[in-house]
C-alpha cells in the first residue's frame, strides 16, 4: 500500500466549476467525495472527468478515449461507470433551500466516514473589480456576495481539519452596503465556527503556469492557531508562452475540430513536466472561431505591431474604417495578442467565451483567436481533459467560459502537495 493510500484524505469541492482546483488535489493524492456545482455544462465536465479517473483506476482508459473520438455517446460513457461515481457530482445551487438535500447526498457518499478537507470558492463576479465596475450597483445586494455564509454551514456540519477558499484579489477591497469588508466579515464568520485563517495572494506564474493570474488563497485550520499556511514550492520553468502552442495543429479562423486532432512532434520538456501532455498524440477542442474580415484585418495589424515593434496596438491607433466604437479612452487594448515570446501570457478570463479579441494567436499566418485547447493549456489542464456543453452535441462556447473561470491545475497541485506534506 502506498503512502497516499494510507493517508486516504477525503475532500469536498464546493462551487467546483470545471474542476481545475479538484484536479490538482487529486494529483496530490486527495480523494474527492463530491463536487457541488450549479452550472450544468460544468457538471457534465465534472462527470466526464470523474468517469476518466474511475476508468483509469480500472486500466480501461480506452473506453474514455472511445468517447473523445465520438465512438460512444456521453450517456454510454456514464453507464460504464458505477452510478455512485457519477452521482458524486451534485448539480445544485448552494442556498438555504437546497442545503438539506445537498447534505443528505454528501452524507450518503461519506457513509459515516470523516471528511478531511473542503475546497472551493464562490463565483468571483461579486468580488472582482471588473465585475463591480460593470454593475450599476457595484454588485451590492447581489446574493453571490454572501455565498460564503453557506460555506460556513458546510464547515459547521462536517468539521474538516482544513479548508481551502480561493477567490479573486478584488475580494480584498470589496465592501457591502454598510461599507464593511466582505473579506473581514468572512474571516470573522470562519473564526466563529471554529477556524483560524491565514491567506496569501499567489501568482500562478510562480508555480509553473505560463500565465499572469493572481488569486487569494485563504486557508482555514481547526487545530492550529498560526503558521499553518501550506507555502507551495515555486517553479519557474524558463520557457516562453510559445511552448504551449508549438505542437498544436496549424489551423486558421473557422477551422479545427472538437474531436481529436493529431499533435505535431514536440522536443521540449515543459508540457510533460507540467503534465499537460500525458501520453496521447492528439488533443480535443482545438477549434477556432470564424471571424469577420474586419476583425481578421485588425488581428493582422495587432500581431504585426507586436512582432515588429514589440508593442501593443491601441484601439485609437486603428485605421478609421476598422473602428466600430466611439469610445477611444477606455478598453483601448481590447485587441491583444497572446505574445509567444514572453514568459507568461495575460490572464485567461471567462470573457473569452464572448469574443476572442483579447486572445489573438501570435502566428499571423493562422490569424485567429485562441482555441479552447490553447486556453486550457495556459490554464495547465491536461490534454485529455474534456470540457462539456449542456447537451450531447459538443460545442466550444461553454468550454471557453469554464476554462476562463477555472483555477490553474498546476497551481492547485502545488498547494495540494504542500498541504499533503504538512498534514
Amino acid at each position: 500500500m502506498t503512502l497516499k493510500q494510507q493517508k486516504n484524505l477525503k475532500f469536498l469541492d464546493l462551487f467546483a466549476g470545471a474542476g481545475g482546483l479538484s484536479e490538482g488535489f487529486i494529483r496530490a493524492g486527495f480523494i474527492p467525495v463530491a463536487h457541488v456545482e450549479v452550472n450544468k455544462a460544468a457538471c457534465f465536465t465534472l462527470k466526464t472527468r470523474t468517469a476518466y479517473h474511475w476508468l483509469k483506476k480500472q486500466n480501461q482508459l480506452q473506453l474514455y478515449y472511445d468517447y473523445l473520438h465520438g465512438k460512444i455517446e456521453r450517456t454510454d460513457l456514464y453507464n460504464l461507470v458505477p452510478r455512485r461515481e457519477i452521482s458524486s457530482v451534485i448539480d445544485s445551487e448552494i442556498g438555504a433551500d437546497t442545503l438539506p438535500e445537498i447534505f443528505k447526498k454528501i452524507d450518503g457518499l461519506l457513509e459515516g466516514e470523516r471528511l478531511d478537507l473542503i475546497i472551493g470558492g464562490p463565483p468571483c463576479q461579486a468580488y472582482s473589480v471588473v465585475g463591480r465596475s460593470r454593475d450599476k450597483n457595484n454588485m451590492k445586494g447581489d446574493k453571490r456576495n454572501y455565498l460564503y455564509i453557506y460555506y460556513a454551514e458546510f464547515l459547521t456540519r462536517y468539521k474538516p481539519k482544513y479548508f481551502i477558499f480561493e477567490n479573486v484579489t478584488g475580494l480584498l477591497s470589496a465592501k457591502d452596503e454598510n461599507g464593511e469588508s466582505y473579506f473581514d466579515n468572512m474571516k470573522k464568520l470562519f473564526k466563529d465556527v471554529g477556524y483560524e485563517t491565514e491567506y496569501r495572494v499567489l501568482s500562478a506564474n510562480n508555480y509553473g503556469v505560463l500565465q499572469k493570474r493572481k488569486r487569494i488563497i485563504l486557508i482555514g485550520c481547526s487545530e492550529q492557531k498560526e503558521d499553518f499556511f501550506p507555502e507551495p514550492e515555486q517553479w519557474h520553468p524558463n520557457v516562453k508562452v510559445e511552448e504551449v502552442l508549438t505542437d498544436l495543429p496549424f489551423i486558421k479562423a473557422g477551422e479545427g475540430s472538437i474531436f481529436p486532432s493529431k499533435l505535431k512532434k514536440y522536443s521540449g520538456q515543459y508540457l510533460y513536466d507540467a503534465r499537460i501532455r500525458n501520453g496521447n498524440e492528439w488533443v480535443t477542442l482545438h477549434i477556432a472561431r470564424a471571424h469577420i474580415e474586419r476583425d481578421l484585418e485588425i488581428y493582422r495589424l495587432v500581431v504585426k505591431q507586436w512582432s515588429e515593434q514589440n508593442g501593443r496596438l491601441h484601439y485609437y491607433a486603428l485605421p478609421d474604417h476598422l473602428k466600430t466604437h466611439k469610445n477611444h479612452t477606455s478598453f483601448t487594448d481590447r485587441f491583444k495578442v497572446v505574445a509567444a515570446d514572453l514568459p507568461v501570457s495575460h490572464t485567461i478570463v471567462a470573457h473569452i467565451a464572448k469574443d476572442g479579441h483579447y486572445y489573438i494567436h501570435p502566428d499571423i499566418e493562422q490569424n485567429r483567436s485562441l482555441t479552447p485547447r490553447e486556453a486550457a493549456r495556459l490554464q495547465t489542464f491536461p490534454d485529455d481533459y474534456f470540457f462539456e456543453s449542456e447537451k450531447e452535441e459538443r460545442g466550444w462556447t461553454r468550454p471557453f467560459r469554464q476554462i476562463g473561470n477555472a483555477v490553474p491545475v498546476l497551481l492547485a497541485q502545488k498547494i495540494a502537495e504542500r498541504l499533503w506534506e504538512i498534514w
